[in-house]
């Protein structure tokens, strides 16, 4: 195809791009061969010129059509290239959000960086069985492929992930292994698949750490095989690893952690079981404090120690050897914070006292000396001696770390050899599927010796995965007969051979590691000198000469040389080992021995300098990781390979964003690109002939089509690609080059344009004429309306002139007339303010004149005051100073007269010891003033600022007061103002007043009749608001009453439902324990001998008939037997079972009589309060009342006696019989109340009974006063005043001897209270023990962890259970032997009670009864014991349900059975009874259990059983189903025994005949649905296929699954089951509920189909879902079935609609949200996201509208769940249907062969 036809205008393409690698731009000129440039448009509306190099081959490359774009498969697309590829994926990852594609046999998984609810065992499930490329690209698929591979071709599969770090290997491989545990399972008790998956947490803990482009890297590679038997059950696992980075142990760079298990270690260091290893934070050790940043967010330490400890202990490793690795651990730790000191120039020391040193040496076992002076010295030997030497603190630093790192490999090393013991294979391996989880290509700043070992290691599986690739191609060649031509690939084996080969680089390395002053730098001038000329693929660099450049098939690779040597030798001192080989530490020394060992088969340990040179018996680091490297790839080219490649989107770890120079990086680097590039060279697009000729049909003649298709597309394709070059025609394919697809959707696309223009140019002329008549017509119309408005118009317009006319000449006058007012009235208006101006300018001259008068006044009056106050103080200061002028003179003459000695003498006599006193207390108070002076200073200088401030404050408020002063002024001459406008008012207001006096004198009386009609209408009012809030308040209490219930009702119901739901699960898992019991007893029976087999059956039979007869008799015979050890596991489980079927029956019963009670009690509500107002009104009022009267006077009398008997109980509490609060007290005060109720019941009793025997009693009356006449009764008492005779004094002496009764009673229970008081004591001293040990259990349970608290109190609470329920048991026990010996009593009473009634009877009658038996035994079948086998051999295990069905009456063999049944009821014989029902049951399920995927036999012993379970039912005899029997039904129920019990166990093998009637249905349907539903064009010619060209994997199955499937073959399978169903009489509820459960089936996988395929998201598939759907209805309404079944299909037609919606505006997103009520967000939105355009006309979803959708979507409350259930079973229930048959005219065919059978 010429360049000009594909590079024409508007043709796409793509254009390298710095920042985004490539940019989408469109051709605006057509290009020309020659031409140097092209005219581009990018997207945003930029034009550029695009400079073209010389050769044809660099034109930019095309876009594929919009339609191809975001494929599921990469090597679908037309045009295969690095740009389409970057595209498809970021469509795919960042607007879809699927973050898995196929390109070819390999799946591209994006890391999203967020959780996704995809890994669930609902996916599991949805992808289980399904060929690689049906669904969805998803790890699941690629895992499926694996097992089904392994279980077909029965040949080994690897899973190969890689990628660089953070791309998501880990978690790849991780759900890999998930979904063989899960869809495999184990073949033995030992939960294998349990173990495989729990050894994940172990791995990514001792393995796994934060590096910056990944918070939980794996810095190790590891294979695991998963073993699986001839079963493909998992029987075991190995695990190999290969490269630990042990370097990290003792150092990480910034923002990186070292492996996870020390800081899990250092968050769990509060726990009590790791206080002896005196760990701290993780920020206290060297060792892993260095990335400065411990923490990872949302990661929980502690709860990941408590996750790896269980992992440790599923797999098997003791709690002692678990102390040992923590220790092993913690040591580490420690020994990274010795600190080593510089001592001199060439030596070091560390401090014996160094609390780390010592905590290292004491948890490890090893001398301190020792091991404090190796680690500062080392060994030299030479050949005449062996000395010590101190080696310098570096040295000392290296020697240290590398212990540590070789401690940690040793025990890296022995957790997965216990892994690999736990995990080994417990039985023959068959095959196994290796999962190989390794480290990408790596390339950093700073390259070295580990960095170089993943890339070789890269290198050989890049060469491994070209090779496996090249080899699908010519396979899938060479099956369709296409003409092979060599391809050619790129092939790396001169890269490897340079790393690899003689003289390589590893073998460079390790000669000069043998070297004895070896170095980095001689090492890489070998290099150089040995492969600068020869190898283009090793280069050096131009500024280093200890470094080299490697060119890798990814990128090129430069290597720094220093540390090579090192690395490669890995050693460590051996004085140190030797100290740690000393320790008495049994785990350590293990390890040790088990570096002996290895030593011994692989060479001595490298230690460091223990000698100076290595022997060729040493393995270098890489000469072992070569070898590892070539076993490895034995094994891969020993299996078949599937390959992942994890792609890392960005290095911000955000999610869904992608960085498309880093995505094209690591496409490169992971070979996906090669993959795509040996892909185009050949034919990548590949079409069936259906699917070509589907989607091209319109590029088609009609002579073209032919009914052979591949004959049409062979005779139609060379007419559209002329170049026979570009396809081929394979067997069942067509072979497209690349760029064909495009071109043929480019035609396609043309003709469908042309089509379009044409129906667009017809119906536009259409429409054009159309509406060219419309408007000639509307023109005509309006002429001739617009001519007669005109006309109209004109005559109007004369008389309006002459109105006009009119209208001027008075509006003029009137305008005149107007001026001449206003200017009157203006002037009047200015004359009367002018005069008011001047009238208010003289009153305000007057009134300023009157203010002035007042100030003055009061100024002089002020000045008056002030002088005479002035005059007052000078007279006070005159008088002060005179009196003290007077004191002082008294004074000094009191000094004089007091100096003299007489007087002193006469003053002081006897006083010198007060005067003593008087000293002290003055220096006292001397001291107190001093104190009082100093806080008198304070208080003064505080005052002094105090006074400071207020003087200032002083100030203000003088200006203040100024300003007030002037503020007064001017409120003076307001107020005056003031005072002249209130005059004014006043006198205005005078007038008011007049004037307003008598318009209130008319208020008032309007006001008074308006009071009056106002509270009249208030009452009405009111009473209107009463009556209406009465009638809304009963209106509120109705539906408040109906909410209430209908919300009960609703609540029971669920509840009842989910009862049932969980009771049919037990069963159901009862089931299968009973089936898995059976298969392992039909084992060992094969195992064993004939006798054994004979002897085992026996057993089994035995068995089963004792474990049912728990209904009849003591079951001595039972008892009897011996049974093994496994029979009475069985009986116990199955008891127990049956206990909680019990229970849950009865809990279900009780919820439906609460639920007909609140039903029947809204019903008969009313009607209750209606007859009991009739009862009271015809009772007699008088009468009762006298009655009334007398009775409670009497019953005050009792009272009173009753009263005083307390008292005597209280009087003889003191002396010791009772004490009031103790329980008997308790126990006689309780009695005594109830004896006071129950006399109260029976005074009305007396009350009514007496009234109806007042005629019986009255002679009894009159002796008894004859009798009575001297009795201690008052003589004047007459009866005839009494109520009839004196019957109330009868009844108040009974009651006052019912009262007697009762105290003699009370007196005989005394004895009884008593040792009812022990018991209770002795239960009260119990519980306070049971409280003491419960509290000593919670003081000990308080000082665990939370975690084993958690158990502790789970097992104590498990402990007290199992108690509690023994006792239970043995309570039920008692309690059954009890009722079977009553039971038997019984019996005996009522045989001897019959022949008494015969002896006694007439001798004229003796056989009157025999009539009734004859007549009672109708109906019966009588079978002998030795014929039971025969007859359920013939009714039930050989039975063929189709015969039966179609020649007799349905349900026959349910009858047979209950009339057998009925004749062993009539016998009394209880043993033939239980065994029947026993046999009966075991037989139903063995024949279940054999034909169980059989749906006729299924359904036809679901009918039996159900109908044998009424049966029971209806002739037991309750009133609950005897009130549906005919009078000859009820005559044939059973009067011996009681089968509730096997009511119960039909119940429960009903139940599981319709789980397993549920399961048939699904395995049928299942094959089906998808197809039929889906898949198959229901609408032939209206939908379109978009077929893509997706290439399965060539193993995978070539067959289309369910290609002659339709929706007609699903119609007429439900057509089958309804038509089986009806003719087995299955009861109509269970039908209804099966069709339900039909329909939800189908609902499920549908939708979880759509959900999971992006090719059937589109809105004509949406079409065809809902034609599918309809037809699925009309076969509802065809056979009438309205069970609710429809409502199933609700969230598939909401997902059609969904498809088929306009999705555009938030309009739309809001109409989407209201109407999926059915789907939940999570699948609006998975869908939304799935939609694909099936032609270029539709338009994908975009982002923002999805986002719209999230946002309404999210206040909803509902799961997160992706798919629907498909394993749910709904709760089934069997309600009771009356059988109209009777039992006497049951005819038996003769070709059933029951002769033996006796019809009585």
């Amino acid at each position: 195809m010429a360049a000009s036809e594909l590079y024409s205008k508007h043709a796409r393409v793509w254009i390298p791009d710095r920042a985004e690698v490539w940019r989408p731009a469109a051709i605006l000129r057509d290009y020309a061969p020659g031409d140097a440039t092209l005219r581009l448009q990018l997207e945003d509306g930029t034009e550029l010129e695009h400079t073209l190099p010389e050769k044809r081959s660099s034109l930019p490359p095309l876009r594929n059509p919009d339609i191809l774009v975001g494929e599921n498969d990469l090597t679908a697309l037309s045009y295969l290239h690095e740009p389409a590829v970057l595209h498809n994926l970021r469509v795919r990852f960042v607007e879809s959000k699927m973050i898995y594609t196929y390109c070819g046999i390999v799946l591209v998984a994006i890391n999203p960086y967020e959780s996704l609810p995809i890994y669930g065992s609902d996916i599991i499930n949805a992808y289980s069985g399904q060929n690689m490329g049906d669904m969805d690209p998803h790890i699941f698929a690629v895992a499926e492929e694996a097992y089904k591979q392994m279980a077909r071709d029965e040949k080994n599969q690897s899973i190969i992930v890689s990628g660089e770090s953070g791309a998501g290997k880990t978690v790849s491989a991780k759900y890999a292994m998930r979904y063989f545990a899960t869809v495999s399972g184990s073949s033995s008790e030992a939960n294998v698949e349990e173990r495989v998956l729990a050894s994940s947490p172990i791995m990514e803990a001792i393995g796994n750490a934060k590096t910056t482009r990944n918070d939980n890297s794996s810095r190790f590679g590891k294979y695991i095989e998963i073993g699986f038997d001839r079963k493909y059950h998992i029987i075991g696992a190995n695990m190999r690893t290969y490269l630990l980075e042990k370097s990290r142990v003792v150092f990480q760079a910034s923002e990186e952690r070292n492996y996870h298990i020390f800081y899990q270690l250092c968050a769990s260091c509060h726990s009590p079981e790791f206080k002896d290893l005196k760990l701290g934070q993780a920020d206290d050790f060297h060792f892993t404090n260095q990335g400065k940043n411990p923490v990872i967010e949302g990661v929980d330490d502690e709860r990941d120690m408590a996750a790896t400890r269980r992992a440790l202990t599923m797999l098997g490793i003791a709690e002692s050897q678990q102390t040992g690795l923590f220790r092993v651990l913690a040591g580490v730790l420690h020994l990274g914070n010795v600190e080593l000191k510089q001592r001199g120039a060439d030596s070091s020391t560390v401090c014996p006292d160094d609390p780390h040193l010592l905590t290292f040496c004491e948890l490890m076992g090893a001398p301190l000396k020792e091991m404090s002076h190796w680690l500062c010295h080392r060994k030299l030997k030479t050949a005449a001696e062996t000395y010590n030497k101190p080696v310098p603190r570096v040295q000392a630093v290296n020697a240290r770390n590398a212990l540590a790192k070789h401690v940690y490999a040793r025990l890296f090393g022995w957790i997965v050899a216990r892994i690999n013991a736990a995990l080994q294979t417990v039985g023959t391996q068959h095959a196994f599927i290796g999962v190989l989880d390794i480290y990408g290509f790596e390339t950093f700043e700073v390259n070295s010796f580990e960095q170089f070992c993943i890339n070789y290691a890269n290198e050989k599986l890049q060469q491994q995965y070209n090779l496996h690739v090249f080899k699908l191609e010519q396979e899938e060649y060479m099956r369709e007969d296409i003409p092979w031509t060599l391809i050619d690939f790129h092939d790396n084996q001169p890269c490897i051979s340079l790393i690899e080969a003689k003289m390589g680089v590893l073998d460079l390395l390790d000669e000069e590691c043998r070297m004895p002053k070896g170095s980095d730098d001689s090492w890489a001038q070998k290099l150089y000198s040995a492969h600068m000329k020869s190898s283009i693929h090793f280069q050096k660099p131009r500024m280093s000469n200890s470094a080299f450049i490697i060119l890798h098939f990814a990128d090129k690779v430069e290597y720094q040389c220093d540390g090579f040597l090192e690395k490669n030798k890995d050693t460590v001192n051996a004085e140190q080992i030797s100290v740690l080989r000393s320790s008495k530490f049994e785990l350590l020394v293990e390890l040790l021995e088990e570096e002996c060992v290895s030593a011994a088969r692989d060479g001595p340990v490298h230690t460091r300098r223990s000698t100076t040179r290595l022997t060729h018996t040493q393995k270098s680091v890489g000469l072992q990781f070569r070898n590892s490297l070539h076993s490895l790839m034995e094994t891969l080219n020993d299996t078949a390979a599937h390959y992942v490649r994890c792609i890392k989107p960005n290095d911000h770890k955000a999610a869904f964003t992608l960085d498309s120079e880093r995505a094209v990086q690591q496409l490169r680097a992971c070979g996906v690109l090669e993959t795509i590039r040996i892909s185009a060279a050949g034919f990548p697009s590949r079409w069936t002939y259906q699917e070509f000729f589907s989607r091209y049909r319109v590029l088609m003649k009609q002579a073209d089509v032919l009914p052979d298709r591949k004959l049409a597309c062979r005779k139609v394709l060379p007419q559209l690609v002329q170049d026979e070059d570009k396809y081929q025609f394979g067997k069942s394919k067509i072979f497209f080059r690349a760029g064909q697809v495009a071109y043929l959707e480019k035609l396609r696309s043309h003709r469908l344009r042309a089509a379009c223009v044409r129906i667009q140019k017809t119906i536009r002329c259409w429409l054009a004429r159309r509406k060219y008549l419309r408007m000639r017509g509307a023109a005509i119309t309006i002429q001739r309306h617009v001519r007669g408005h005109q006309a109209r118009r004109l005559a109007l317009s004369l008389r309006r002139s002459r109105a006009a006319v009119v209208i001027q000449k008075y509006q003029r006058r009137w305008a005149a007339r107007k001026r001449y007012h206003q200017q009157r009235a203006a002037a009047l208006q200015l004359q009367r303010l002018y005069r008011s101006y001047v009238a208010r300018q003289e009153y305000q001259r007057l009134v300023y004149e009157r203010q002035v008068r007042v100030l003055q006044r009061w100024v002089k009056g002020w000045r008056a005051r002030v002088r005479y106050r002035r005059v007052r103080a000078a007279v006070v200061l005159l008088q002060s100073c005179v009196r003290r002028m007077l004191a002082r003179r008294e004074l000094k003459r009191l000094r004089v007269e007091a100096r003299s000695v007489e007087h002193f003498k006469n003053l002081n006599v006897g006083m010198e010891n007060k005067i003593m006193q008087l000293q002290r207390r003055i220096d006292e108070q001397h001291k107190e003033n001093r104190v009082l002076g100093e806080r008198l200073n304070t208080l003064e200088a505080s005052h002094a600022s105090e006074r400071e401030h207020l003087i200032g404050q002083l100030e203000r408020l003088k200006g203040v007061e100024e300003e007030s002063r002037s503020h007064r002024k001017r409120v003076s001459s307001l107020e005056a103002e003031l005072e002249a406008s209130r005059q004014e008012l006043e006198r205005r207001s005078l007038e008011r007043q007049e004037e307003q006096q008598e318009a209130r004198a008319e208020r008032a009386a309007m006001e008074q009749r308006v009071a009056e009609l106002n509270k009249q209408n208030v009452l009405l009012k009111s009473e209107k608001e009463a009556l209406n809030r009465q009638i809304l308040e009963q209106e509120r209490n109705a539906e408040e009453l109906d909410k209430a219930h209908e919300e009960d009702t609703r609540q029971l119901q669920s509840d009842l439902n989910e009862e049932r739901s969980r009771y049919q699960n037990l069963l159901s898992e009862q089931h299968k324990l009973e089936e898995r019991h059976s298969n392992l007893k039909e084992e060992s029976s094969a195992k064993a001998s004939h006798q054994k087999k004979e002897s085992a059956c026996s057993l089994a039979t035995s068995e089963s008939t004792s474990t049912l007869s728990s209904g009849f008799g003591e079951g001595e015979e039972g008892r009897g037997r011996q049974d093994g050890s496994s029979t009475g596991r069985d009986m116990s489980l199955l008891l127990t079972l049956q206990r909680k079927v019990a229970e849950l029956e009865r809990d279900k019963h009780t919820l439906q009589n609460e639920l007909d009670s609140r039903d029947e009690q809204l019903h008969t509500s009313r009607t209750k309060e209606e007859e009991e107002f009739k009862k009271t009104l015809l009772s007699e009022l008088d009468q009762e009342a006298l009655k009334r009267q007398e009775l409670e006077s009497a019953n005050r009398k009792l009272k009173r006696d009753l009263s005083e008997l307390r008292e005597a109980l209280s009087q003889s509490a003191g002396s010791g019989t009772a004490v009031p609060g103790s329980p008997a007290y308790n126990v006689l005060l309780e009695q005594l109340r109830s004896s006071n109720e129950e006399l109260d019941l029976r005074k009305e009793e007396v009350l009514i009974l007496h009234s109806q025997l007042v005629g019986l009693e009255a002679p009894k009356n009159k002796e008894a006063d004859g009798d009575s006449a001297n009795s201690s009764r008052s003589p004047t008492f007459d009866f005839s005043e009494l109520n009839e005779d004196g019957e109330l004094w009868m009844a108040n002496e009974g009651l006052k001897e019912a009262n007697r009764l009762l105290l003699s009673q009370l007196q005989s229970m005394t004895p009884g209270s008593a040792e009812e008081v022990a018991s209770l004591r002795v239960d009260l001293q119990r519980a306070l023990e049971e409280k003491d040990l419960q509290q000593e259990l919670l003081k000990q349970s308080l000082q665990l962890p939370q975690d084993a608290r958690i158990a502790a109190s789970l097992q104590q609470e498990i402990s007290r259970l199992t108690t509690n329920n023994l006792e239970l048991m043995e309570q039920a026990e008692k309690q059954d032997k009890v009722f079977r010996k009553m039971k038997k009593q019984m019996k005996i009473y009522m045989k001897r009670a019959g022949d008494v009634e015969l002896e006694g009877s007439v001798d004229g009658l003796p056989n009157a009864s025999l009539p009734r038996k004859e007549h009672d035994c109708s109906g019966m079948l009588v079978c002998r014991k030795e014929d039971e086998s025969k007859l359920l051999k013939i009714i039930i295990t050989d039975l063929r349900p189709r015969g039966v069905a179609v020649s007799m009456i349905p349900d026959l063999p349910a009858y047979i059975l209950f009339m057998c049944l009925r004749h062993a009821d009539f016998a009394n014989d209880d043993q033939r009874a239980s065994k029947l029902l026993n046999s009966t049951i075991n037989s139903i399920k063995g024949v279940v259990k054999r034909k169980g995927n059989n749906f006729e036999n299924v359904s036809f012993w679901l009918a039996n059983t159900c109908r044998l379970l009424h049966c029971l039912e209806q002739y037991s005899g309750e009133e609950v189903y005897a009130k549906y029997n005919t009078p000859q039904q009820k005559e044939h129920c059973l009067v011996n025994f009681d089968l509730a019990d096997y009511r119960q166990l039909l119940r429960v093998l009903a139940i599981q005949i319709y789980q397993q009637l549920i399961r048939c249905v699904e395995d049928t349907l299942q094959p089906m649905i998808v197809p039929g539903m889906l898949e198959q064009d229901s609408i032939s010619g209206v939908l379109g296929v978009k077929g893509t060209g997706v290439r399965k994997r060539t193993c995978s199955v070539t067959e289309e699954s369910g290609g002659g499937v339709s929706l007609e073959s699903i119609l007429r399978q439900l057509s089958c089951f309804q038509a089986l169903l009806l003719q087995h009489g299955t009861p109509p509820e269970l039908l209804h509920l099966v069709v339900r459960q039909q329909f939800y089936f189908i609902c499920a996988a549908t939708l979880n189909n759509l959900l999971l395929r992006k090719d059937m998201c589109s809105w004509s598939k949406g079409l065809q879902i809902r034609y599918n759907v309809c037809q699925l209805e009309d076969w509802l309404q065809d056979n009438g079935l309205s069970c609710g079944a429809r409502e199933m299909l609700e969230p598939l037609i909401q997902a059609a609609q969904l498809l088929q919606i306009k999705k555009k505006s938030q309009e739309d997103a809001e109409a989407i949200a209201s109407m999926c009520t059915a789907l939940t967000a999570v699948q609006i939105v998975k869908i939304l996201n799935l939609y694909t355009p099936m032609n270029e006309f539709e338009q994908r979803v975009t982002s923002s509208f999805i986002k719209a959708i999230e946002a309404c979507l999210k206040n909803r409350k509902e799961s997160s769940q992706l798919l629907m259930d498909t394993k749910n079973i709904f709760p089934v229930t069997f309600p009771f249907i009356p059988s109209p048959v009777a039992l006497e005219t049951i005819q038996i065919p003769s070709s059933l062969s029951l002769g033996f059978l006796t019809r009585v």
